[in-house]
């Protein structure tokens, strides 16, 4: 299924693929989508097709011999098989409901996934700040560029065109990601942005944190958001915008609780490890009531992931890069041909709040409005 190209493609080759295994088929598949968790598409399909009468009790049923040799006769056989098999009211009635059927639910289930059919499929922007001034009192972000190189190459390999940005000041991150949303993005599916800077909490209406310019300026995360919405990019309206932010959320360390249960405690080495971290400040001047700003277009078709939970530090390796990243990219890559995202994403949250002395909580803000699946090489 997998070589058939898109996921309506592949849904198309499933349903033929059924036909062609036995009158058994249909009701397996059936069991198979309930066992899953499926039990509302199995009953859906159970009702389309009504339910197909039960095989007849044939009391006078005898084997019978055939000495069909040859390939004259052997066509003479199949041609046989093939009325008797296209006789048989049961799998008539079986192989009518699935003609049937075929249509209406490759049309569901393209209308219920993104559909990926652009190579390039999208453009990717990664914005890697490791060295900060003076001014800025923060600190030099170590192992970020293994996080940099990992997700180039992961992004490169999921089909996207990576541009990446080291070190910028905030008035050039926003040039940036401006640049990105003014882009004809017509003949693409998609776009994601990569943030990988020192961040923290910060007073928002729409999506928590804000992250910082090599100055030490910071940009809201729902402002970088925006600039992608359907009013200010209308070539990615209806697209899926995915935005992974590698950033503390504010300065608060969790130790956790204990639970009852043996979990990894995946220590850090010895003095290598670090936070995105600085203390959470309130925006200047007067900050608009949630109703003076009720006009904001609902966010729509757009997916943050967070590295951690808002207000706490999301932590960092010297050598081996964020635990964050490298989660994500290790799960993209064993499971991005077969999952999608937001299941993806719960992997990576599951394993990184595993993690170490300190505990750190990924999540996200979901606003897809279908199943997205990465297109593999």
């Amino acid at each position: 299924l997998q070589s058939a190209g898109s996921r309506g493609e592949q849904a198309r080759q499933l349903l033929i693929d059924l036909e062609t295994r036995g009158s058994r088929a249909f009701p397996v598949f059936l069991s198979i989508l309930r066992d899953t968790g499926q039990g509302d598409l199995a009953d859906m399909l159970m009702e389309e097709c009504g339910r197909p009468p039960a095989p007849p009790q044939l009391v006078d049923l005898r084997p019978v011999e055939l000495s069909f040799r040859g390939e004259k006769h052997g066509k003479k056989m199949k041609k046989l098989c093939h009325e008797l098999l296209q006789g048989h009211p049961f799998l008539v009635g079986v192989r009518s409901c699935w003609i049937g059927l075929r249509g209406r639910l490759i049309a569901m289930c393209a209308r219920q996934v993104y559909e990926l059919k652009a190579d390039p499929c999208g453009h990717c922007l990664i914005l890697n700040n490791v060295n900060f001034s003076q001014d800025s009192a923060l600190s030099t972000r170590d192992g970020s560029d293994v996080d940099c190189e990992k997700l180039e190459k992961r992004f490169r390999a999921l089909c996207f065109n990576v541009l990446t940005r080291r070190d910028l000041k905030a008035q050039e991150m926003v040039a940036e990601l401006q640049k990105l949303a003014r882009r004809d993005h017509g003949a693409l599916d998609c776009c994601v942005v990569v943030v990988l800077s020192h961040g923290c909490q910060t007073s928002h209406i729409q999506f928590p944190g804000s992250i910082y310019g090599t100055d030490g300026k910071p940009i809201p995360i729902e402002k970088i958001v925006n600039y992608f919405n359907g009013s200010n990019c209308p070539s990615l309206r209806g697209k899926p915008k995915l935005f992974f932010i590698q950033a503390c959320g504010g300065e608060q360390r969790d130790r956790g609780f204990v639970v009852d249960c043996d979990s990894p405690g995946d220590e850090a080495p010895g003095g290598s490890l670090e936070s995105d971290a600085t203390p959470f400040q309130t925006l200047s001047g007067n900050v608009d009531e949630p109703d003076a700003v009720a006009s904001l277009p609902t966010p729509s078709d757009i997916l943050v992931s967070y590295s951690t939970f808002p207000g706490f530090v999301s932590w960092r390796e010297r050598s081996s890069g964020s635990w964050y990243v490298e989660t994500l990219d290790s799960v993209l890559e064993q499971y991005a041909h077969s999952e999608d995202l937001p299941s993806m994403l719960l992997r990576v949250a599951n394993a990184v709040s595993a993690k170490g002395r300190y505990k750190q909580m990924p999540g996200c803000f979901n606003f897809l409005r279908k199943k997205f699946f990465f297109m593999c090489k």
